[in-house]
């Protein structure tokens, strides 16, 4: 891959991924119910969901999705439901003073796992990213050290965005904690309203 090539696909990326989504909403509300550290097994849990992603579509399978309305709505729609069931038991969870001492240690395999759900359930970033890497693929060169360094790019760049999302979270802690029960609406409403997206979102 020419470096002209890469420096245009990591401005895109970091456009990308700091653009506020799903992922960005389960990691700051990770971060304030547990801390920072806890926070990073749901940040690699986001990070493999991208790494499928490109495996999808580097396999071609990316281009299938996109074609089948069945298959997409059906990846939509559990997507739609996992999110606006996130914000529900966001918004019914007990309101604590949040610091440190307070911060719930949450098992990391879930934190991982759901992760992994939140990105995987949006078939939307599969046929985005079938449209969008092929865009930076030279055909004459080999394409796995291509796919390669781009994965490589994504992971970085979004693992970084996501540290920078959670410690921005835990900055808002004590505002958060003069609203009581606010952050864990605000949360709440925030997948509430990612869901709500994806339900009306039609295909790129």
């Amino acid at each position: 891959m020419a470096l002209n090539t890469w420096l245009a696909f990591l401005a895109a990326t970091i456009i990308i991924s700091v653009t506020p989504g799903a992922g960005a909403v389960n990691t700051m509300a990770t971060a304030i119910r547990s801390g920072l550290v806890r926070t990073l097994p749901s940040i690699m849990g986001l990070q493999v969901a991208l790494i499928l992603f490109l495996i999808i579509v580097a396999a071609g399978l990316g281009a299938i999705l996109a074609a089948s309305e069945t298959l997409f709505t059906l990846i939509k729609w559990t997507g739609a439901f996992y999110l606006i069931f996130l914000g529900i038991m966001k918004w019914r969870e007990a309101s604590n003073e949040l610091s440190v001492e307070s911060q719930t240690h949450i098992s990391h395999r879930k934190s991982f796992a759901s992760a992994i759900l939140v990105n995987l359930t949006n078939p939307k970033a599969i046929v985005f990213q079938a449209a969008f890497l092929p865009q930076f693929i030279d055909p004459a060169l080999m394409l796995w050290p291509q796919y390669l360094i781009m994965g490589i790019t994504m992971v970085t760049v979004d693992s970084l965005v996501m540290i920078g999302y959670a410690s921005f979270a835990l900055k808002l802690m004590p505002i958060l904690n003069k609203y009581g029960k606010l952050q864990n609406r605000l949360f709440g409403s925030m997948f509430i309203a990612c869901g709500g997206l994806l339900a009306g979102s039609e295909r790129l």
